[in-house]
């Protein structure tokens, strides 16, 4: 499975052509990229994209709300090998495709969640720390302000949801 904004580089592609028949489905490493840039906070993302015909199902793995159709995720009972190489993923070609793509993903799922004062505090408190683990831990103080902005609206990500689920 690929989505029209996703690459296969070389050792992917001759990967996925030599995969041995053992396994029901495959995990891939994906990179996405953020005004022409890979990003290393979207860096070595693990996903499920090459399975047999009726051995994966799509799941919903909304960031914020608990049922949402955002970020949807194949997963697989059966026996899951890895893939060496790295899907791309060119999602974000500048600053608008990112921006449209978050205001339209954070509506959806505050859609699906219940307005409360007492979640968006929570996740407030909580985005801090997420903020600090994307710039430091995940690598995105140094991809400079691409890496900042992007982490910033990462950790922000849930109180947004959460603010506009109160329908101000």
């Amino acid at each position: 499975m690929i989505d029209a904004d996703e690459a296969l580089d070389d050792v992917l592609r001759d990967a996925i052509v030599a995969a041995p028949d053992e396994a029901d489905a495959y995990c891939v490493k994906r990179t996405t990229y953020f005004c022409g840039k890979p990003m290393r906070i979207w860096r070595n993302e693990p996903l499920l994209r090459l399975f047999r015909t009726g051995k994966a199902t799509l799941e919903s793995r909304p960031a914020a709300a608990k049922t949402a159709a955002v970020h949807e995720a194949w997963t697989s009972e059966g026996r899951v090998g890895d893939l060496p190489g790295t899907l791309l993923h060119y999602s974000y070609p500048d600053v608008a495709a990112y921006r449209a793509k978050y205001q339209r993903y954070t509506s959806l799922e505050a859609a699906d969640m219940p307005g409360s004062f007492a979640k968006l505090l929570a996740v407030c408190v909580t985005g801090a720390a997420r903020l600090a683990w994307l710039l430091l831990a995940r690598g995105a103080i140094l991809d400079g302000p691409r890496g900042w902005y992007v982490a910033y609206h990462t950790a922000a990500y849930p109180a947004v949801a959460a603010a506009k689920a109160l329908r101000w």
